[in-house]
């Protein structure tokens, strides 16, 4: 079964917002959410390209000073933003957060303890800076979408990739176990209390209720919009070797199991036929006739899945030019 291209694909379903880019690290991501992002920019949508990935490449990409200074208009196209997301003032947010949550628990419980340690030990979390990373993506998401109408992700590698996105369906049961939790917590003391009246006023106005409340009614928006394959599309790349098309392989499979929407599979750096005849040396010899059987693999296991070529270029793709070259080849490109 042959795979509907990109262009075939986005006119099928006009109504996508949201693209992601991910792939294992060094096949070719941010090239392929700038290529999407010229795509849509050169149609006439206004379009924001944000990356996600902690090791950002989208101002190198561009020529173009975006780190630390928000959405940027992009030189030299019309209807073009990018972003590179900077999550440590989310991170600081959170950190206030946890102290006012975990200092209002411990003086609520009348626990006489010291709640520095506490909030260092959850700080220091590898989740707390994915849950920030994680919350930065939907704020875009939700507050964006009325400004835009295209935004690519530009992940991280997969794996963080995965774990980001599958946080949607985690975080969503937490919230709803800690909303439960609270419930009960709250409900026991107004019946242990002998001033009843005075504590359900203190229980309805619960600043830690309130709070986990916009969070549970945050995600379930976020969740939607993730989980509906009219609305976003996740885009895999790969390059025609045995590692990258595994990791591909291996982690649709994760995403689908998150219940979000693949949206086809890029094939970047593919030697072209003329350009391997023209280089009589061993070593292109060699790499051509590996890729044969990397194609043969792709096309086996991802077949009905590649909605786009991208050949190996000669130079290093940069700026606005470099990037319209990509989403030229990306339409039209064919391997030999």
């Amino acid at each position: 079964m042959t795979a509907p291209t990109f262009k075939e694909f986005v006119e099928k379903h006009p109504s996508i917002k949201f693209f992601f880019t991910g792939g294992k690290g060094g096949v070719g991501k941010t090239i392929s959410a700038a290529a999407i992002g010229h795509y849509f920019a050169t149609q006439g949508k206004k379009t924001l390209v944000a990356s996600l990935n902690p090791v950002h490449s989208l101002t190198s990409l561009y020529g173009q000073d975006i780190w630390g200074r928000g959405v940027q208009k992009i030189e030299g196209l019309e209807n073009l933003w990018a972003v590179e997301v900077d999550i440590k003032k989310k991170i600081e947010v959170y950190r206030e957060q946890l102290t006012e949550r975990i200092t209002s628990f411990l003086k609520w419980a009348d626990i006489p303890v010291d709640p520095a340690s506490f909030i260092e030990i959850a700080a220091t979390n590898p989740a707390f800076e994915e849950s920030a990373q994680f919350d930065t993506m939907t704020d875009i998401m939700l507050e964006k979408e009325e400004n835009y109408d295209i935004i690519i992700f530009d992940c991280a590698a997969v794996a963080n990739a995965i774990r980001l996105l599958g946080l949607s369906k985690i975080y969503d049961l937490w919230l709803g176990r800690m909303i439960e939790s609270r419930k009960e917590a709250l409900s026991l003391r107004v019946k242990l209390s002998f001033r009843k009246d005075k504590i359900k006023e203190e229980v309805e106005k619960d600043p830690m209720m309130a709070d986990l409340l916009r969070q549970h009614e945050k995600m379930q928006k976020a969740k939607a919009i993730l989980n509906d394959a009219e609305k976003t599309a996740f885009i895999f790349v790969t390059i025609p070797l045995a590692l990258p098309i595994a990791v591909v392989e291996r982690f649709i499979k994760m995403v689908r199991a998150f219940d979000i929407p693949v949206g086809g599979v890029f094939v970047n750096r593919i030697i072209p036929r003329a350009v391997a005849e023209a280089d009589a040396t061993e070593y292109m010899k060699n790499s051509f006739k590996q890729q044969d059987r990397y194609m043969d693999m792709i096309h086996n296991q991802l077949g009905d899945l590649v909605s786009a070529y991208i050949p190996l270029y000669s130079t290093e793709v940069l700026g606005v030019d470099g990037i319209a070259k990509v989403c030229e080849d990306m339409q039209k490109f064919k391997p030999d």
